[in-house]
């Protein structure tokens, strides 16, 4: 199966401005490649794309929504000056549920040519590739909703937490790539919390304080309902969209941890309230 059979047969928005400059770097010798075995030019258009166009309406949308996932990713893996075995797993595992075995090498090989080519762009400018992933992340914030953003948020965060530490400059970077794409640092500080089970991760979970009333932990849970909806991701694919219910899972998961801490607080101080009713009751001299 050729690369554009399962990213860039139809390109989408990825064809244009910073992802497209390099996705032409990048993605250029795997066209060239299956140019000499089709006899089409790069970008020349074959029976297969208008097929497959037809077959697929949402093609290019999602093709451009992954390649800005290995584009993103490729910043999230390289922030801590290290690339682990752990993260680069993740990575293939995503690609073996969505596209099968061939596309795991294929991204791979993208994910490799997108670390030389910030190494290359460093060496010019330490903040070239810094600067780079900015711009793609204002055409992404253009061109892909915001539960779409959601979800490219929460792989990234899911790639940072697979080793089982997330470091000061994981941190830094998540929210870097989140405030490129029109997102916030609260969001961030929420995919990272959604795999624990404290009281505090919970209200990180929702993105509220311990201090909100019990209508902010009402609104900020239908709020959170909304955002994370599966229905809204359904055409980036099955996996996406999985991907999407269990964090909808996890926020519920958060929503009932709270409002159960909250009942039992209250239960508590109405013991306390009780049985000091009964002492004083008992204490209090008869006439």
């Amino acid at each position: 199966m050729g690369i554009g059979k399962w990213i860039g047969g139809v390109l989408g928005f990825m064809a244009f401005g910073p992802l497209g400059a390099l996705a032409g770097i990048i993605l250029g010798s795997f066209f060239e490649e299956e140019a000499n075995m089709t006899g089409q030019p790069f970008g020349g258009r074959t029976n297969y794309d208008d097929q497959y166009t037809r077959r697929d309406p949402y093609a290019g949308e999602r093709n451009s929504f992954l390649f800005s996932m290995l584009v993103m990713a490729s910043y999230i893996i390289r922030a801590d000056g290290k690339i682990m075995h752990s993260e680069m797993e993740y990575v293939r595992q995503f690609l073996r549920r969505n596209f099968g075995e061939i596309a795991v090498g294929q991204g791979e090989e993208i994910l490799l040519k997108l670390f030389d080519q910030a190494k290359r762009m460093e060496q010019e400018n330490s903040i070239g590739f810094k600067n780079t992933i900015r711009e793609c992340g204002t055409q992404i914030a253009y061109n892909l909703s915001y539960e779409e953003r959601l979800q490219l948020l929460a792989f990234l965060a899911e790639i940072a937490k697979s080793d089982g530490n997330v470091c000061a400059t994981e941190i830094n970077a998540l929210k870097e790539v989140a405030i490129a794409m029109g997102m916030s640092e609260k969001e961030v500080e929420s995919m990272l919390n959604l795999q624990e089970n404290s009281l505090d991760n919970a209200y990180k979970v929702l993105e509220i304080e311990p201090t909100a009333t019990d209508d902010e932990v009402r609104a900020a849970y239908r709020r959170m309902a909304i955002k994370h909806h599966p229905d809204k991701v359904a055409n980036l694919g099955e996996d996406i969209r999985k991907a999407a219910n269990e964090k909808l899972q996890k926020i519920n998961e958060a929503k009932e941890r709270i409002y159960k801490a909250r009942v039992n607080k209250k239960m508590e101080i109405f013991s306390q309230c009780l049985y000091y009713l009964i002492k004083k009751t008992y204490l209090c001299p008869r006439f």
